[in-house]
């Protein structure tokens, strides 16, 4: 895509710190970090969100996610991290090509990555795990 910045990071138009490239995926650290060591896991195929992407590039990535996530464990001692991706506005995406976060966690890094949560009512867990089985 024209405009798309990780395009261009994928095209090599705009630097990065690439961690890993293969022929379906690239890695590199974020420029903005929650933590020193937080990667950027991209597809290059351009798609927008997960919902978007080919089920080879979705695999692909979470391969490398985990690859890399590992390697940051050894590398810098981290302790666990997060695996995050956003898909759309409400959900806080702002690149619009799919892409994984892995933010490498240490204790009392003061890091708060945590949503509140909401109950069902009566019945209501039932009747919602059913609208969604009619779409798969």
């Amino acid at each position: 895509m024209e405009d798309c910045i990780f395009c261009k990071i994928i095209e090599g138009k705009i630097p990065s710190a690439k961690i890993y490239e293969d022929d379906r995926v690239i890695c590199f650290l974020d420029i903005m970090p929650a933590n020193k060591g937080h990667c950027l896991v991209i597809p290059k195929n351009h798609s927008k969100d997960l919902s978007d992407m080919k089920d080879e590039d979705a695999e692909a990535a979470i391969k490398v996610a985990k690859r890399v996530s590992k390697a940051l464990s050894l590398s810098l001692g981290c302790q666990g991290f997060n695996l995050v991706m956003s898909n759309g506005l409400e959900a806080g995406q702002v690149v619009f090509h799919s892409h994984l976060h892995i933010v490498p966690r240490f204790k009392d890094d003061g890091l708060k990555i945590k949503w509140s949560h909401t109950k069902y009512k009566d019945g209501e867990m039932k009747e919602y795990a059913e609208k969604v089985k009619k779409f798969l």
